[in-house]
């Protein structure tokens, strides 16, 4: 186990990377900024406005665990981090999806950067925010701000 704040879940986003190795190194001596790597491998990304994602999260957050949640203030948006496929199977309003063939910029889970930074970082556990579960807190939130 990593002794750097946030090492099991640098190992476990570094795992998306054509080079995990190499990820980890640049991550670490980048000064745990953002790093850019590919949605579709180990996880896809759903991503919510953030009038809707910010009471989706605290909804999740307060019934059960979530799975890796980051905000982007820079685009007011939130993107939760989900089981391979989703993005495909994706049919919501409003919500953009992020799977293969496209890459985010995530920050380390020990920090922040440029306007990213986790609401739940990853802990290295693999632990995703189950689809279904989030379809339905994004109804019920839906539904309040009518």
């Amino acid at each position: 186990m990593e002794s750097t704040p946030g090492g099991r879940g640098v190992d476990w986003l570094a795992d998306a990377a054509p080079d995990p190795q190499g990820c980890r190194a640049e991550w670490e001596a980048s000064g745990r900024g953002v790093m850019l790597l590919p949605a579709g491998r180990r996880w896809d990304v759903l991503l919510v406005p953030g009038p809707l994602g910010h009471p989706t999260f605290d909804l999740l957050a307060r019934r059960a665990p979530t799975g890796p949640v980051y905000a982007d203030f820079a685009d007011g948006q939130l993107g939760f981090l989900v089981p391979v496929g989703t993005a495909a199977r994706w049919v919501g309003t409003g919500v953009r999806s992020a799977g293969p063939g496209t890459w985010v910029a995530l920050p380390h889970p020990a920090g922040a950067g440029r306007g990213l930074r986790w609401l739940a970082a990853p802990d290295g556990s693999g632990r995703l925010t189950d689809p279904a579960v989030l379809e339905l807190a994004l109804h019920e939130v839906a539904g309040r701000l009518m």
